[in-house]
């Protein structure tokens, strides 16, 4: 009210006012009550209710900003949208923030509010001082009943409290299908093609059925193997990474099978690949739409070595691929491929890092038809000019006609010496 004079209320008023500005707010009802649909639409901000404040919100995801990369938190996270994003947060003094910033505070994600099953009001969903790295929202959906279950994950670690420091966030949102009938999860993955793969496109793998896309390890800014994060493998586009990772804690709890496992664990990822997509558009159901990934693993024992270990270095993901239907539209598919492990002897006293390498090439097998040359052949079905058939028999009449004159004339003059 600091530019406009307020509007004097006399007792007479005072119901009619009641009516109009009566609640829990002072907004007119039209306002207070934002229009939403009857169920969420692709791409709709996931609704949230703090019951403590009464407040309508919507579920968020950091996104990066700028070209520093610094921490956004007001975009709203989208209804089917899954993906994952990472920015920097910087703070003065991080032993101080630990405990009192919200970012830093893992209940802030999950405590003391809950999700809309669906944009209609009375329908709520349960959800239900560590610096942390990575946030996961698992959200199960319904398509008639909207959303199910959600469920937020954390990875966690320590660093030190020192004044100016900054940290990377990884934030990744998941959406999956909840069957009726089956009552299984299907994970919702974009299609990488259609039918065919397209470059640049995140290849699929199916692990006990569902979908997933293959990835290999990925490095840290210190060079160590990311616990968390790993590069995502994209069709046509050879690839090389490598990282360190550390042995310590695996010297201390196992023997040599123990950590050639635990190697293979950390080549593969948390979801190992059992068969690769052929095709961009891939149902998990379509057993015809994937081919087995053949693995070569390492032999167990080291030659001429009493304390050694053969462990996994190197991984080379071979695979083969080539464009078939019509040449005017080719499809790009996957005919087969390859984990190729080559192994090093390791000396458990003297490694306490284990460099490792992954390596993915992608070799197009694709035979392409013999290029039409010269005249047609008769084993070729269409010419390869429309129009040959008509320009041979246009030039075969001309021919002809030349002949009869040729002829005709010869016959007359014959004619006449015969006469004579």
């Amino acid at each position: 009210n600091y530019f406009q004079q307020p509007q004097l209320i006399k007792e007479s008023d005072f119901l009619k006012f009641m009516e109009k500005y009566g609640g829990h707010s002072f907004l007119t009802l039209s306002q207070a009550q934002p229009a939403f649909s009857a169920f969420y639409r692709a791409g709709d901000p996931i609704l949230t209710y703090f019951d403590a404040s009464s407040v309508l919100s919507t579920l968020r995801q950091p996104v990066r900003m700028g070209a520093s990369g610094l921490c956004v938190d007001g975009n709203p996270a989208g209804f089917l949208d899954s993906k994952s994003t990472s920015c920097t947060r910087i703070f003065a003094n991080l032993s101080k923030s630990c405990i009192t910033d919200p970012a830093l505070d893992a209940a802030s994600y999950y405590r003391d509010f809950t999700v809309l099953k669906v944009n209609v009001w009375g329908f709520f969903s349960s959800f239900g001082s560590t610096s942390h790295l990575l946030v996961i929202y698992e959200i199960e959906f319904n398509s008639t009943h909207g959303i199910q279950n959600v469920s937020v994950q954390f990875k966690v670690t320590s660093i030190p409290g020192n004044s100016g420091s900054s940290l990377q966030q990884h934030f990744t949102l998941h959406f999956w299908v909840s069957a009726p009938i089956t009552r299984t999860l299907t994970h919702t993955l974009p299609r990488s093609g259609n039918p065919g793969y397209i470059v640049g496109a995140p290849l699929l793998i199916r692990n006990d059925g569902a979908r997933q896309h293959m990835t290999i390890l990925q490095s840290q800014g210190d060079v160590s193997c990311s616990q968390f994060l790993r590069h995502q493998v994209q069709f046509g586009r050879n690839m090389k990474t490598g990282c360190k990772l550390s042995l310590s804690q695996m010297l201390e709890e196992g023997d040599c099978s123990y950590i050639q496992q635990k190697l293979y664990k950390a080549f593969q990822g948390t979801n190992g690949a059992e068969d690769l997509a052929i095709i961009g558009t891939a149902r998990s159901t379509q057993a015809e739409q994937w081919t087995t990934i053949l693995i070569r693993n390492c032999s167990v024992q080291a030659m001429n070595c009493t304390s050694c270990c053969m462990v996994p270095v190197t991984l080379e993901i071979q695979i083969l691929w080539s464009k078939e239907g019509l040449l005017s539209n080719p499809q790009a598919q996957i005919l087969s491929a390859q984990y190729f492990y080559q192994c090093q002897p390791l000396k458990f006293l003297s490694m306490s890092m284990v460099p490792l390498t992954t390596v993915v090439t992608f070799t197009d097998m694709t035979e392409w038809p013999e290029p039409p040359r010269g005249q047609p052949k008769t084993y070729w079905k269409l010419p390869f000019d429309f129009f040959f058939p008509f320009k041979v028999a246009l030039t075969e009449e001309r021919n002809y006609r030349d002949d009869l004159a040729g002829l005709f004339l010869v016959i007359l003059i014959l004619s006449r010496i015969f006469c004579f």
